[in-house]
This record gives C-alpha cells, structure tokens and sequence, in this order.
C-alpha cells in the first residue's frame, strides 16, 4: 500500500470516528497502527458511546475545574480515553458502598493515604501496578502498595498579626499558652494533626509521637477547649473565623491559610513550621468498571510535573513529584509544603498508624469534644 493510499484510509477512519460510526477500539484495530491515534486525537474525534469513560472521584467544588485542567483534559487528549470527575467525595463509606453494590461506577479516587491502605487491606480497592506506574516518581513513603500520592497538604498555624504583631506563635506550646497568646482558637473536628498538635504542646518529641498517646492527648485538649470558639469541619468555614477576627489563631490547612493571607492583605500570617504534612493519594477500586490498565495509565499521568504544577498554581496543594520543584518559581516554592525547605520543617502524618487506628481513635476524639 502506498503512504498516499495509508494516509487516505487513516482519513476515512478518522471521519467515521467522528461521526460515531466506529469507537477507539476499533479505530485502532483497523489500523493495525498505534501512530495512528495521536492522529485521531489531534482530528478532535469524539469517540463511540460505547466504551465506558474513566470515573475520577474527587471532593467537588472547585476540585472539579482544577483536576479537569490539571489532568483529566490532557489525559484523554493523549489516550482517546474519556474521563468524567464525579466530585460526589470519596469517603471510606462511600467506596465500600460503590463496591457492596456489586455495580460499581467509581474507577480512580482521591483519598487519604491511609483510607488507601485500609480499603486495600480489605480488598475493596486493588493493588497499583508499578509495572505501569513509576513508584520512584513520589518520595520514599508516599507511596504503597494501595496508593501513591497524587498532592500534599498541611496543617498549619495561623494567626492575626493584629494582636500579636510580628510576635506570632511559633510552636504549639505557644498554641496553647492562653496566656501569652490570649484570644479565642479553632481546631481541626476531624482529628488529623490535632492530637499530634496536643502533645507537642505537652512536650512530647516529634520524633517520639507514633504511637500516638490518645488519652494523654485528650487530657491537653481539654485545657484549650474554653478557648475554641469553633472546631472546623470545613476549609470555608476556617477561613471565615479567621478573617472575620472572631479567632486569633488557628489550626487550619495551608491552602487556606495562603488565601487569607492575600485576601488580609498580611493581616493573617502563617508558616510551615511544626506543621503536619499530609498525602491525598490516588487508588483504584476493585473490579474498576473502565479497566486496570485504564486507570493505571491516569494515574501514570497524574504524576508528571507539568499537571503537577498545574493543580499547584489553581488550588495550592503541594505536588508529590519531587521534579515539578524544577518547573516552580522560588516564590512558588516558599509557598509550597512539599519543597524541600518546607518538607524538613514539617512532621509527617504515620499512615500506617491512621489506617489501624483511625476509626475508633476518631470515635474517642469526637465523643471528646462533645462533652
């Protein structure tokens, strides 16, 4: 066959894929050509309604446009795979109901590392396929056989230079020191970071923390509940305590903390340091409606730097891939909690420590505040 005459029948394929005569697959099959789906992907062929999208699940709100920039639209303009976000949120619960319904619509989540780690050891999610996917991409411990991190966050210290001046809290001592550092507080509801916070403020060692002492944990925070005004259940709900002044300081993520600080014009001050970083990472239920290979591929993308970077510049969240630091300007690395300045400041969440206790410790710490 002449190149003429191939290119002609690429053409009549790509028209019929257009037209929604024929779906990915079978474009690629008559091909016999793999070259031939950049091709297609460049034609703006929108491809059969019979293969089934990839469902990414995230926590909506403005999630949603930041993952479709960030990943989703570049993934599928790469593959031919279309992907549709469901930002219904992820839960624990709600992935366990996903697979219990024998129907699952879920493919890849956005979760807590731990929730990763426990739903695998369950075997509601499968194990990640690091022939696939490149393991060494992430930091050492950010990755396991259930999930890798797809972004970083902190828990950070806020606090209003109105009353404090330059003179800020610097340690979690200082947190709790109504004294020296009068005025009302905000703590996280959902535990993470809270008790580790606790007892460095009761003089425990960072590097003594795991396992953590609940019960002398809870003991501290009874000292400072008189002066919580509000134990935040939501990121919206942190920053309007903050910039509305009805707290001094508080315990807040530092995507947050960022915003206020533009929108208070300095007003609000923050910093990394005895902050507790986390990982939000990705997983893939069992028996994933789109495919193994499918999801393994997203995920594979959703490491590299480039949308990396991207997440970073809409939403604040620092990336996992070490290698987007190379792409970031040094204002965007102060900014970032996973810089390599940044990260030495700060204490790591023990995931394996969430996923075996998480539940019930998080049972003791609610009824706690409760009373």
């Amino acid at each position: 066959m002449s190149q003429e005459h191939q290119r002609d029948c690429i053409e009549v394929l790509i028209e019929k894929a257009r037209n929604g005569q024929i779906n990915r697959r079978t474009f690629i099959q008559a091909m016999g050509l793999l070259a031939a789906a950049p091709l297609a992907m460049r034609s703006g062929i929108s491809w059969a309604a019979d293969s089934k999208p990839l469902v990414v699940v995230n926590w909506g709100g403005d999630a949603l446009d930041a993952f479709r920039r960030a990943w989703t639209d570049s993934f599928s303009q790469s593959t031919g795979i279309q992907v549709r976000i469901d930002g219904a949120g992820p839960t624990e619960g709600a992935i366990r109901s996903q697979l219990a319904s024998g129907k699952p619509s879920w493919d890849v989540v956005d979760v807590d590392s731990y929730s990763a780690m426990t739903l695998g050891r369950d075997k509601i999610l499968q194990p990640l396929d690091y022939n696939v996917i490149q393991r060494g991409q992430v930091t050492s411990g950010l990755a396991h056989d259930y999930g890798i991190a797809g972004y970083l966050f902190s828990y950070v210290m806020a606090w209003d230079s109105e009353q404090f001046g330059d003179q800020g809290p610097t340690s979690w001592a200082d947190f709790w020191n109504v004294e020296k550092f009068p005025g009302k507080r905000t703590l996280y509801k959902w535990m993470n970071g809270m008790l580790e916070a606790a007892l460095l403020a009761d003089g425990v060692p960072a590097g003594q923390l795991y396992p953590l002492d609940v019960p002398r944990a809870l003991r501290k925070i009874d000292e400072i509940k008189p002066h919580v005004l509000s134990f935040w259940s939501s990121g919206a709900e942190s920053q309007q305590l903050m910039i509305e002044g009805e707290v001094s300081m508080g315990a807040i993520w530092s995507t947050r903390a960022k915003l206020l600080a533009e929108d208070s014009e300095g007003r609000i001050r923050w910093g990394y340091d005895n902050a507790f970083l986390n990982a939000s990472s990705w997983a893939v239920l069992s028996d994933n409606p789109a495919g193994s290979q499918e999801a393994m591929r997203f995920i594979q993308h959703a490491l590299q730097p480039e949308g990396q970077l991207k997440l970073f510049e809409l939403l604040g969240n620092g990336p996992s891939n070490g290698a987007t630091q190379k792409l970031m300007t040094a204002e965007q690395r102060e900014a970032d909690c996973a810089s390599e300045e940044n990260f030495k400041k700060q204490i790591f969440l023990n995931t394996e420590w969430y996923a075996d206790h998480y539940a019930t410790t998080l049972e003791q710490y609610l009824t706690h505040l409760s009373k």
